[in-house]
């Protein structure tokens, strides 16, 4: 297998940051539309950074891999560096893409739903701590991922 197949099974076979984190400082969780896997992502939070990440899934080698990626790229970074950037959805999707490898085509409807967990996943962050300027900008993103799954459904 090209190398690019290896780095994506070895995040489905040795998939960092599984569980969940007990006290949440944010949850967030995704249903896929075209196969309608879930994906839970619990985060904690200090001094802005993403102190630590897990998340739960029940789906494909893509669904997990993707999860495992998306965990390990923002672990440790500081929310502005992931939502206040330019395009931050297509530099996550391309971040995870980068980390993966090459994902088939018959699932790129898997990486947005990783990303749209995560975005739960700060919403309910910022919902807690009152910052209504945030959760504003992350759910207009979130009415913006929903073009990525349009390909995945017309396939289905």
């Amino acid at each position: 297998m090209p190398e690019l197949d290896q780095k994506l099974l070895d995040h489905f076979l040795n998939p960092r940051n599984v569980g969940e984190i007990e006290n949440p400082d944010g949850f967030g969780s995704a249903l896929n539309p075209v196969n309608q896997y879930m994906t839970n992502i619990y985060l904690l939070v200090k001094d802005g950074l993403i102190k630590d990440i897990k998340f739960k899934t029940f789906g494909c080698v893509v669904t997990i891999a993707t999860a495992s990626a998306l965990t390990t790229l923002v672990k440790g970074k500081a929310l502005g560096e992931i939502i206040d950037r330019n395009d931050p959805l297509n530099n996550l999707l391309e971040s995870i893409e980068n980390e993966l490898g090459a994902v088939p085509e018959k699932n790129w409807h898997c990486p947005p739903v990783a990303v749209q967990a995560l975005l739960n996943a700060l919403v309910d962050y910022y919902q807690r701590i009152s910052d209504q300027q945030h959760v504003q900008r992350l759910e207009k993103m979130l009415e913006e991922i929903h073009c990525y799954f349009e390909d995945g459904l017309k396939a289905k």
